[in-house]
C-alpha cells in the first residue's frame, strides 16, 4: 500500500478514539464527559470514527488523504496540545501523545507525498 505510514496512523487514531468511546458508555476513568460545548461527545466521536474509516477505504489517493488530514484535525479536538494543560494529563498522556504521534505521522506522509510525486495524494 503506498500510504501504509498514513493508514497506520488513522488506523491508530480509529482504535484510541473507540477507547474513548467506551469509555465514555462505561463510565470507566479517565472519561470525557458526555458533552462539551459546543456539541454532544457521542456524535463527535461518531464522526470522528467514520472519517477514520473512510480514510483508511479511499487509500490510497487524494481523497484518502485528504480524510486522513481531517481525521487527525479532528482528533486533535479531543487529543491536541491543549490537553498537556489538562489536570487530568497524569491519566491520559499515553493516548494524548499517541494521537499526536499519529496526526504527525499522518502530515508528514501527506506532504512527503505531495512534494514527491508533483501527483498529490
Amino acid at each position: 500500500m503506498r500510504y501504509s505510514v498514513t493508514a497506520t496512523a488513522v488506523a491508530a487514531l480509529l482504535v484510541l478514539q473507540v477507547v474513548m468511546l467506551l469509555a465514555m458508555f462505561t463510565q470507566a476513568p479517565p472519561h470525557p464527559p458526555y458533552v462539551v460545548a459546543p456539541f454532544g461527545m457521542g456524535p463527535f466521536l461518531g464522526v470522528s470514527l467514520a472519517v477514520c474509516v473512510a480514510a483508511l477505504m479511499r487509500m490510497p489517493g487524494r481523497s484518502g488523504a485528504v480524510l486522513a488530514l481531517l481525521a487527525g484535525a479532528l482528533a486533535m479536538i479531543s487529543y491536541g496540545p491543549q490537553k498537556w494543560f489538562d489536570p487530568a494529563f497524569d491519566e491520559v498522556w499515553p493516548a494524548v501523545i499517541a494521537a499526536q504521534l499519529a496526526t504527525l505521522f499522518i502530515v508528514i506522509d501527506v506532504v512527503k507525498d505531495l512534494r514527491g510525486t508533483g501527483q498529490g495524494a
